[in-house]
């Protein structure tokens, strides 16, 4: 069964000539796949090179025109896989789109802090940037239709969106293509590029984030907890981020004093991935952290549909130190929303309405629960 990607329909519109299109995601989310999608939908004269293979890696990193332009040939589209691989790969960009105005580039790659190093101040006015996550509820209803989608929440909850996990049946197959994305995909990247020996130290980071969902993460309590200096965790997670394995948000203030904001929250940006850092992949049936799966599984999905939405906003929790919260605070076109994540009945306490109306009166609220979610995430 294959899904298809919501983003191809953007790449498709963004085929414009003399720019590149880069395309970040984390590994095993499907980039290489959907770029192929790509040259199979357009009627543009096509390559795909990948840059894992040294003779394209070495043509690509020449600085020299004439060897560029020798990996062009006659494409009018150019797809270059893991292009995070090659040196200075935004200047040999700039190079091949400037002396070939008509070619379009699409550049994929899963380390995004590297291949943005690289990429940004050379191609600066010159590139769209696009981010593939792992399939998304809206993907999955698109395939398999709403009412089958809807019926496997649970699974998703479970078990995550990474496309290889999704499509497999077999639950001990799918089990065991889990414990190898993550623990021989989710690191490289972080080993290979962030120059970090001790990888032990990153799973046990992670491990202590996983367990804390919706809760705000004291640095200093990461740092006497892992044996790390506080600087280190601070540049382990940064480094988590940009390989998109975790994502940070905020705490929102404007009011009060009292309204919490020293501390962030953390996500993960697959619960599949957690449940295996964990070690519980367990039915919902069984468990005792579903309200964290289920707030995890919305902050990802909403992150997602805001994508496909083109819609930009900022995120926010809001927490007071009297221990008055919010989930999920969003900020768009100047006006506030406030979601409160449920996944049984229930609504948002009255003495926390009561606070956060009086000290935002234009703001709307709404409690995201299992009866009305697919508003939220689609």
């Amino acid at each position: 069964m294959k899904i298809q990607r919501l983003l191809l329909d953007e790449l498709q519109k963004n085929l414009i000539r003399g720019k590149v299109l880069v395309l970040y995601g984390p590994r095993q989310a499907g980039k290489t796949t959907l770029a192929k999608d790509l040259i199979a939908t357009t009627s543009l004269r096509s390559k795909f090179v990948n840059a894992d293979e040294l003779l394209y890696r070495e043509a690509l990193s020449s600085q020299n025109l004439k060897t560029l332009n020798e990996v062009l040939g006659d494409a009018e589209l150019l797809v270059i896989d893991e292009a995070q691989r090659v040196p200075e790969i935004g200047l040999n960009l700039k190079i091949l789109i400037d002396n070939n105005p008509n070619v379009t580039i699409l550049a994929t790659g899963s380390a995004s802090f590297d291949l943005a190093n690289k990429i940004n101040e050379p191609l600066t006015g010159r590139k769209l940037t696009f981010t593939l996550y792992p399939l998304s509820y809206a993907e999955l209803s698109k395939t398999l239709g709403i009412l089958e989608t809807r019926n496997q929440l649970e699974q998703w909850l479970v078990w995550g969106g990474y496309p290889v996990i999704a499509t497999t049946s077999d639950l001990s197959l799918r089990e065991r293509l889990l414990g190898e994305l993550v623990g021989s995909y989710l690191y490289r990247d972080i080993l290979e590029l962030g120059e970090i020996r001790r990888s032990e130290k990153i799973v046990d980071l992670l491990r202590l984030l996983a367990y804390q969902i919706g809760q705000e993460v004291s640095m200093a309590e990461l740092a006497t907890n892992l044996g790390l200096s506080r600087d280190t965790v601070e540049r382990y997670l940064d480094l988590l981020e940009k390989v998109f394995v975790i994502f940070r948000v905020g705490g929102f203030s404007r009011n009060l004093r009292k309204e919490v904001t020293k501390n962030s929250r953390y996500y993960f940006f697959d619960n599949g991935v957690r449940n295996s850092l964990i070690q519980n992949l367990n039915p919902i049936s069984v468990r005792n952290d579903t309200g964290q799966l289920w707030e995890n599984y919305l902050m990802v999905e909403r992150r997602k549909s805001n994508q496909f939405a083109e819609r930009s906003v900022n995120a926010y929790f809001w927490r007071t130190y009297d221990q008055k919260e919010i989930d999920y605070i969003e900020e768009h076109a100047g006006q506030l929303n406030a979601y409160e994540f449920k996944w049984g009945d229930g609504e948002i306490k009255s003495a926390t309405r009561k606070l956060f109306e009086e000290t935002y009166p234009d703001a709307k609220m709404q409690v995201v629960n299992r009866e009305n979610f697919e508003g939220f995430v689609m």
